[in-house]
């Protein structure tokens, strides 16, 4: 029998981590003690409180029984009172809120629902591939690059687009993987600039929870008008340390909602009732006024010790990079080729993720995450330093 791939699968880029993988393979059985600084799955863990949750609803035989593809009513109700006490935003728990198995498969699925083929669909660059090619190119849909320059602060710049054939638009901020941030003064300008032109406006919040210095990141739905044309992508992944546990929401505008059910009712029968149990448990841990658990305070931080301590050793070996006010990522200028210098990195056993990975515009750039010990990266720092890796020309 001979097969072949569909063609929708055959346009998706090459996997430029691919070959990344194979260095890192081989390091491994080499024995080299490899600091990772890649992925971006939280090192600590879960609060306590959740593990005991999901120890007691894991035990109980109801639980095991098929969800509904929507969701449980309780923990669409967590999630519309969350959304109340952290943004002061109203929502129906059975018109607009629905369960996701993490909010990656939210953000695939909703292409499904509403791109047809050949329609075009505003990507930002660089970006979280999936966007590009889990989202649109697997729904046959064509990805239009939105550039996120350096110079913009790696804002979007909506004006003069091309928009023939636009239906929909992905934005994410706090954004992986530059860790830029948004206003709510950005955000009314992007929600009335979808309303303008008819556009669907896919707003990914995942790192909406992981702020520093008093920087505490909107929600898109926080602004007039914006149920008319947005549906905001959220998950208890990075908030809660639980990305293994696959527990996401999708938030909005119902129309969109009801669309993304209809897909998700032919596809999966929803999140693990004890998971979806568990969250709902999280997400209620946050006071009436919005404040987040002690838990959610502590990993902020853990996580700005660690990006200070990161930003510093990058600035004393001659590179530029800012201090993020979100998200657990720092992107840094190389200043040449990414999947060279990440090479060279693994070289002296350090992981980092090329930019080139997230799209054109990535090109010169580094992610590194902070998910390690503040020791685990003032040795990769040090160890940089012995290896003589600075700014390529």
């Amino acid at each position: 029998m001979r097969v072949e791939l569909a063609d929708r699968v055959k346009r998706l880029p090459p996997y430029i981590f691919a070959e990344l993988e194979k260095i890192i393979a081989e390091k491994r059985r080499e024995g080299l003690d490899l600091i990772s600084l890649s992925i971006g799955d939280p090192d600590l863990p879960p609060p306590q409180f959740i593990i005991e949750e999901l120890k007691r609803e894991i035990t109980d035989p109801k639980n095991h029984k098929y969800s509904m593809s929507q969701g449980e009513e309780e923990f669409k109700v967590a999630v519309s009172e969350w959304y109340r006490k952290r943004f002061n935003v109203d929502l129906d728990p059975n018109r607009e809120v629905i369960a996701l198995i993490g909010s990656k498969e939210g953000i695939a699925n909703i292409t499904r629902a509403f791109i047809n083929a050949g329609e075009k669909v505003l990507v930002p660059d660089p970006a979280y591939p999936v966007y590009a090619n889990g989202g649109t190119i697997l729904s046959d849909g064509i990805p239009i690059q939105l550039p996120l320059l350096e110079e913009d602060e790696f804002k979007p710049s909506l004006e003069d687009l091309d928009l023939s054939g636009v239906k929909m638009i992905f934005l994410n901020y706090p954004n992986n993987p530059t860790g830029a941030v948004l206003d709510r003064r950005d955000l009314k300008e992007i929600v009335e600039y979808a309303k303008d032109n008819n556009i669907i406006l896919c707003y990914d919040n995942a790192y909406s929870e992981i702020g520093f210095d008093g920087y505490r990141a909107p929600s898109i739905l926080e602004i007039d008008e914006a149920r008319d044309v947005a549906v905001e992508f959220h998950s208890c992944s990075k908030t809660f340390s639980m990305t293994g546990d696959r527990i996401g929401f999708a938030v909005g505008n119902r129309e969109l909602i009801n669309g993304l059910a209809k897909v998700k009712s032919q596809i999966d029968s929803g999140p693990p009732l004890y998971i979806q149990k568990a969250a709902a448990k999280a997400l209620s841990s946050y006071s009436e006024n919005g404040e987040p658990p002690e838990y959610v305070k502590e990993i902020n931080r853990v996580y700005a010790e660690r990006r200070d301590v990161l930003v510093e050793g990058l600035r004393k070996l001659g590179f530029r990079c800012k201090r993020p006010k979100a998200t657990f990522y720092v992107w840094m200028r190389c200043g040449g080729k990414s999947m060279k210098f990440a090479s060279d990195l693994l070289e002296v056993g350090v992981v980092v993720t090329p930019g080139i990975g997230f799209g054109r515009y990535g090109e010169g750039y580094i992610r590194f995450s902070v998910t390690q010990p503040k020791e685990r990266i003032k040795e990769a720092i040090e160890r940089m330093e012995d290896a003589n890796i600075t700014l390529q020309s």
